[in-house]
């Protein structure tokens, strides 16, 4: 069976285990979902949302962040860990949304990808859960699931999106990383996959093997 054809069996049946499979950062609009997505950069999505909501009442545009105080802001992010580089690129981020776009988040990859701290994954998560778009957003559970199934051979992220859209049917990128995301959660761990009852485990040629 061609990879592209198992790809769409294993994603119908990913689509059936998890029908929902939302975004599991908290956001209400572009600019919160691109703050809390810098914020989540080695951090738990649980941990990120219970900095939010003070943050997000606090700072409600992009003009908001660009005049924060970079070492009070730093305080106020402290919890989600690397706190000043995050500052940095948030407040710099916001900056240039506020001088470039208007105050409103861009909504391509070109100019998404030219602010500060924000690379081709967090570009996609906006693109993909915020415009609606179909994107290839690669995270660690992403990058993991789709290596033990053969999808993808790089360590590069990057490559790996690239792999991918050979692969995934266009149409259905995004909803496709979600369930992979939460597959990756439930079932395709890091340690001690749950392989003996994985839903997709036929189509697994690394089936108990952790990488």
């Amino acid at each position: 069976m061609k990879l592209r054809e198992t790809a769409v069996k294993v994603l119908d049946i990913l689509t059936k285990e998890y029908p929902e499979a939302p975004v599991t950062l908290d956001f209400k609009n572009p600019l919160e979902l691109l703050i809390a997505t810098i914020l989540a950069a080695q951090c738990t999505d649980e941990r990120v949302n219970r900095v939010t909501p003070d943050l997000f009442r606090k700072y409600r545009t992009a003009a908001d962040y660009a005049r924060a105080d970079p070492k009070k802001f730093e305080e106020e992010i402290r919890p989600t860990g690397f706190f000043r580089n995050k500052a940095k690129n948030i407040i710099g981020c916001c900056r240039k949304i506020d001088s470039q776009f208007n105050g409103r988040v861009p909504q391509t990859l070109e100019e998404l990808t030219s602010l500060p701290g924000v690379g081709r994954k967090t570009a996609n998560i906006l693109l993909g859960n915020a415009f609606g778009r179909q994107a290839i957003a690669v995270d660690t559970h992403v990058k993991r699931v789709t290596h033990r199934l053969g999808w993808a051979k790089s360590e590069d992220p990057d490559k790996i999106e690239f792999e991918l859209m050979e692969v995934m049917p266009p149409e259905g990128w995004t909803p496709a990383c979600r369930q992979l995301v939460f597959h990756g959660r439930k079932i395709c761990m890091a340690k001690n996959p749950q392989c003996p009852v994985c839903p997709v485990s036929k189509f697994c040629p690394k089936i108990g093997i952790s990488s």
